[in-house]
């Protein structure tokens, strides 16, 4: 047997280098048709009614499904299931190499979106528009962007036959927005075995930070609150209108009402918000920064407080936070109302739960005449226990925050990356309860928040810019 050439050796290892270079450099170069291709299934995505009251995640679900089937992939790597036929999930396995040992990569995408009345928008929501520079639709910040992407870069890997050096899971689902047949939370439970991963990437949180029309940071996702809704009713003997008294149905709930509006909560900051405004601070006018700074200090401070509070996203963030958001009451014009009813929409901080705040609620309104109760007005069952807490945030993964960097500087040489605490909620707190951490990541800036509201619109930059983002951040991500 001959001896080994060491320089021979040499020379094929760096061969092979610049051929995986050569290889890595043609996956990430952008061609004309990956622009054209995910502009499609964000269309697609846009005019498929997906809301809970009269839509169907289902035909969502389907129509990637036929569009995945004919780019080439496996109808065994297609699972399309759900408790309801209207309600059904699709998972994504876009097989890695052969014998890795590495978990796969789980992204988070749900399908489902806010109820829009056509009466109250300038355009029809579920027709997709291009006008003024923007893409308008429901679904276009919340989250259809994120989906177009995240499918659009599975297409656009098979295209390109990509073997990324893991198994990458897509879970598109039902329910985010509100119902009772969540998918994340159903695929858990009835597919858990193919949801495991080493870490989840959920595009629905996180994003490009935008002043004055420039990139200030990347915020990502890591931790957020705990939604929660609250049944509030006031009961009256009622009587005749023309001897009107003031403790009828609906005073009585308007008070209540009103004292929970003027007492907010306390002020609370945890490792991530503390970041988060420690960084903020940077950005910001000499004032508002002194009061980020004096609230660090002291968070006990009421004057930072007040000053940070007068920004709602602020004041979202230093607190738990509840709003009433739909009222009912009443049975007839000529009669004092024997019922009203409310309901209070809480978002609540990492630490606390459902039961610790309807105690405290209790104790703000100081009325035992208003009952408070578990759940929404519509009677739904609440998607979560009212003794669960929002978890604390996951350890920030050097893979995922290395392969995020490399992705950010691609688009916006040294821009920050700011971890922050979700206001919101999203379908991470189901994966992180199953013991997957999970990081809220997006390519898309919004500059102007639409999500949920009436004329949702995304710009077009921001979403070609989105798109791309998540391929190059899906490649990095497997990628040695």
């Amino acid at each position: 047997m001959r001896s080994a050439n060491p320089m021979r050796a040499f020379s094929q290892s760096v061969a092979l280098l610049v051929v995986s270079a050569s290889l890595y450099a043609q996956v990430l170069k952008p061609a004309p048709e990956d622009q054209t291709r995910a502009r499609e299934v964000f269309r697609q995505l846009i005019e498929i009614d997906t809301t809970h009251e009269h839509g169907s995640t289902t035909k969502a679900a389907e129509a990637m499904r036929v569009r995945l089937l004919a780019a080439g992939f496996a109808e065994s790597d297609l699972l399309l299931d759900g408790p309801v036929d209207v309600r059904k999930n699709l998972l994504i396995r876009y097989k890695g190499k052969p014998g890795s040992s590495l978990k796969p990569i789980l992204f988070l995408c749900h399908l489902d979106v806010v109820e829009a009345l056509r009466s109250d928008w300038t355009v029809d929501p579920f027709v997709f528009l291009e006008k003024d520079g923007f893409f308008w639709g429901r679904g276009t910040q919340d989250m259809k962007d994120g989906d177009a992407a995240v499918v659009a870069a599975l297409l656009r890997m098979k295209a390109s036959h990509y073997v990324p050096d893991r198994d990458i899971v897509v879970a598109l689902t039902a329910d985010e927005e509100g119902g009772g047949d969540n998918g994340v939370k159903w695929l858990l439970e009835h597919h858990g075995d193919r949801l495991q991963a080493a870490f989840a990437i959920n595009p629905d949180t996180g994003g490009v930070q935008g002043e004055k029309g420039k990139v200030v940071a990347i915020g990502v996702g890591a931790t957020e609150k705990l939604y929660f809704d609250f049944h509030l009713t006031a009961k009256n003997r009622g009587g005749h209108s023309s001897v009107p008294r003031p403790d009828n149905a609906i005073y009585e709930l308007a008070h209540a009402l009103t004292k929970i509006e003027q007492t907010p909560f306390p002020v609370e900051l945890n490792t991530v918000t503390r970041d988060y405004f420690s960084e903020r601070a940077k950005q910001e006018t000499p004032e508002v920064a002194a009061a980020m700074r004096a609230l660090l200090a002291n968070p006990k401070d009421e004057a930072a407080a007040a000053q940070l509070s007068k920004n709602p996203g602020f004041n979202s963030t230093l607190r738990t936070t509840c709003v009433a958001t739909e009222l009912r009451g009443g049975h007839a014009e000529n009669a004092l109302p024997q019922t009203a009813e409310a309901n209070v929409n809480c978002r609540i901080l990492p630490g606390h739960s459902a039961r610790e705040v309807r105690e405290d609620l209790v104790k703000r309104m100081g009325d035992p005449g208003v009952e408070i109760e578990f759940g929404d007005m519509k009677g739904k069952t609440p998607s979560h226990d009212p003794d669960d807490k929002s978890l604390p945030p996951p350890p920030l993964d050097p893979v995922v925050f290395g392969a995020l960097q490399r992705t950010t500087d691609h688009f916006w040489k040294g821009i920050e990356i700011l971890p922050r605490m979700g206001t919101g909620a999203t379908d991470s707190i189901y994966t992180m309860a199953a013991g997957i951490p999970s990081y809220g990541i997006s390519g898309f800036q919004i500059d102007e928040g639409r999500a949920h509201g009436r004329d949702e619109r995304l710009s077009v930059a921001s979403f070609d810019t989105g798109a791309e983002f998540m391929y190059r951040l899906m490649v990095e991500l497997t990628t040695k």
